[in-house]
């Protein structure tokens, strides 16, 4: 194993004491999808359950979706703080257990689309130290049509 592979394992607890600094991302951060067909498209909601000592950036999550589609600003369950981020600076991140990010999808034509692909984009750091890879994930949405 290289230097670099050792240390990294090392974070994550893949040495041989099986201790870690780190959680892996996916045991830090829980997040989940849904949506919910409304009169004005469809209503997608993205829930991230936080480990404490940790961070969700505000201005990382960001939505990917085919040209045609159109979605509303987020709406946030919680009002984020502001950190002084080793990498980004003063920024706006949710430290709360418990946040939602919603938003509404529609398409240009108001017809609604069926499994139209989205893709979901954030990122979190550990207070400790640590900043994740940006993370995505793959979903597919059915748009309602808007009345």
């Amino acid at each position: 194993m290289n230097a670099q592979a050792g240390s990294l394992s090392s974070l994550f607890g893949n040495n041989s004491s099986g201790s870690s600094k780190f959680l892996p991302v996916d045991q830090a951060f829980k997040v989940k999808s849904s949506t919910k067909a409304t009169s004005k498209g469809t209503q997608l909601s993205i829930a991230f359950d936080i480990t404490p000592e940790h961070y969700v950036y505000k201005d990382q999550l960001s939505l990917r979706f085919p040209k045609g589609v159109s979605a509303t600003p987020f709406k946030f369950s919680q009002t984020p703080v502001s950190v002084d981020d080793p990498t980004f600076g003063q920024v706006p991140v949710f430290t709360q257990r418990s946040v939602v990010a919603t938003t509404t999808l529609t398409t240009n034509n108001g017809k609604g689309a069926k499994n139209a692909p989205v893709v979901i984009g954030w990122q979190g750091c550990a207070e400790a130290g640590l900043c994740y890879p940006p993370e995505k994930i793959n979903t597919k949405v059915d748009i309602a049509l808007t009345r």
